[in-house]
């Protein structure tokens, strides 16, 4: 998922770049620093549970629970520190050297991981946090300063990128997964996980380089708001985020639930100002910004049963799915290249879709129906593997997990794309950014119950047959119920909407 982009505001003249291939050059510059900041920060992701377990738990299936909570509320506070990267790029420190210094301190953060320490594990992670705030929102941003107000090309433009983030993503955990089996003493029993985060280091520092470089291509775009060119500013944000990243220790080493409390507070307040605001401005913005949070409300749901790839999913392919092919052994943490993959495989098929239903392209609230359904369906497949599958050695086929990050990616492809935009359309016009921020805070309290729901799933013993069974049982009614229901007040949410498509 990326961050806001907004286009440069009327009035501002139109950026000039030498064109590559029909878009602006530094497109491709920014496509390739996206694609080694998402390498990095997906070579790691798959790992991360598992090293857990194995580091800390010697491998004892009593730490799945632990690591699971640790991975949520690490995702849910990627999502909210992007609310705080946003601000410091638009009123203090510029888009340019926001993107820099993020890298830096992500850098700085995968290779503080490596250390086999859990307190460093955890500075480590905080670390990543606070630099990935400072760079994932605004890098996205910047792609939509290339091109001038109403210039057709944008869209495609944003197209191009998100393949460069999914590009990324897929190839990531099929090469790190590679090198922790054969490098550094690793095997496909008990990877070396250290070699996956070294080479996630190594990716964040590519994206680095290669942004110092090519930003020259950049010119005006992104610099310093005007009296802000000094170092005075830079040097705050440093100590700022020093400051930040034992705060971040904090809420990662509370339990997930009081981090989940926290969230909530912090969405309900963001509601209240959202809500008071469209109540000032009127019937519609009112009924707009109602449907809004309705919509976040769903949102939320849905991230919790997706986000599962790091955790339970990461689980059940170790423990109950086969992957033995006559000797050779699947990678865990290569199934987490099939959401990648049937990302860029799908995405062009429902565009088609959408554009070939023309009137009958489903609503704003119907797509979002639509993506969660799907995902519950995902479950279900899990339901009737963990039921009706199970092999005499307690194993499910390989293709009944891999098919549900398929269907669940098509879900993702109904839900994901339209979020950002809609908040833009639906949002009080003088708090749109507040609306961003809900978006973001819907997801990061999505993230962080993904991570109570893996611990759920894997108990207190680790995760079994009759656990997985269970717990994703659970998962399919919630979801269904939730999609069914979405689609059944659709059109009363569109009423609220007033018109928005």
């Amino acid at each position: 998922m990326s961050g806001p982009a907004n286009p440069p505001a009327k009035g501002t003249p139109a950026p000039q770049f030498p064109e590559l291939l029909g878009h602006p050059r530094p497109l491709w510059m920014l496509f390739m620093t996206e694609f080694w900041e998402r390498f990095a920060f997906y070579g790691m992701r798959w790992a991360l549970a598992l090293y857990i377990v194995a580091q800390f738990y010697a491998g004892d299936a009593a730490g799945e629970a632990p690591a699971s909570k640790l991975y949520g509320a690490y995702l849910a506070l990627v999502y909210a520190a992007a609310l705080f990267g946003g601000y410091v790029a638009d009123r203090v420190l510029g888009y340019q050297r926001s993107i820099l210094l993020g890298a830096v301190v992500m850098a700085a953060g995968l290779f503080l991981i490596v250390i086999p320490s859990e307190q460093m594990l955890t500075i480590g992670l905080a670390t990543i946090v606070a630099g990935n705030g400072l760079f994932k929102p605004n890098i996205s941003t910047m792609v939509g300063h290339l091109y001038a107000p109403g210039d057709g090309r944008r869209d495609s433009g944003f197209t191009l990128f998100y393949m460069g983030i999914n590009a990324g993503a897929l190839i990531a955990p099929i090469l790190t997964g590679w090198l922790a089996e054969h490098f550094f003493g690793g095997s496909p029993n008990m990877p070396a996980y250290k070699a996956v985060f070294i080479a996630s280091g190594i990716g964040m520092l590519v994206s680095l380089v290669w942004f110092w470089i090519g930003r020259r291509q950049l010119h005006d775009v992104g610099l310093p708001p005007p009296g802000a060119e000094g170092m005075q500013r830079l040097a705050y944000v440093i100590v700022g985020v020093l400051v930040a990243i034992p705060v971040i220790y904090f809420l990662l080493a509370i339990d997930a639930t009081w981090l989940g409390w926290l969230l909530l507070a912090l969405f309900i307040a963001l509601c209240v100002l959202i809500l008071r605001e469209g109540f000032q401005e009127g019937r519609i913005p009112r009924d707009k910004a109602i449907a809004m949070l309705i919509i976040f409300a769903f949102n939320v749901l849905f991230w919790m049963f997706f986000e599962q790839a790091g955790s339970s999913f990461n689980f059940l392919a170790q423990n109950i799915v086969n992957r033995d092919f006559g000797g050779w052994i699947f990678p865990v943490g290569w199934f987490q290249s099939v959401n990648s993959l049937a990302i860029i495989t799908l995405a062009p098929v429902i565009a088609w879709i959408w554009v070939k239903l023309g009137r009958a392209n489903p609503s704003i609230p119907r797509k979002f129906g639509l993506g969660i359904v799907f995902n519950g369906l995902a479950f279900l497949l899990l339901m009737f593997a963990l039921s009706s599958l199970v092999d005499d050695a307690g194993k499910i086929p390989f293709w009944t997990l891999f098919m549900v990050y398929v269907i669940q990616s098509v879900g993702e492809l109904c839900l994901s794309p339209i979020g950002l935009s809609m908040v833009t359309k639906l949002a009080p016009v003088r708090l749109v950014g507040f609306g961003m921020g809900g978006w973001f805070l819907s997801t990061a309290i999505g993230n962080n119950l993904a991570g109570l729901f893996a611990s759920h799933v894997s108990g207190e013993e680790g995760m079994t047959v009759d656990s997985a069974l269970g717990g994703y049982t659970f998962g399919f009614w919630v979801l269904i119920g939730a999609g069914v229901l979405l689609l059944v007040i659709a059109p009363l949410i569109n009423r609220l909407m007033h018109g928005v498509k």
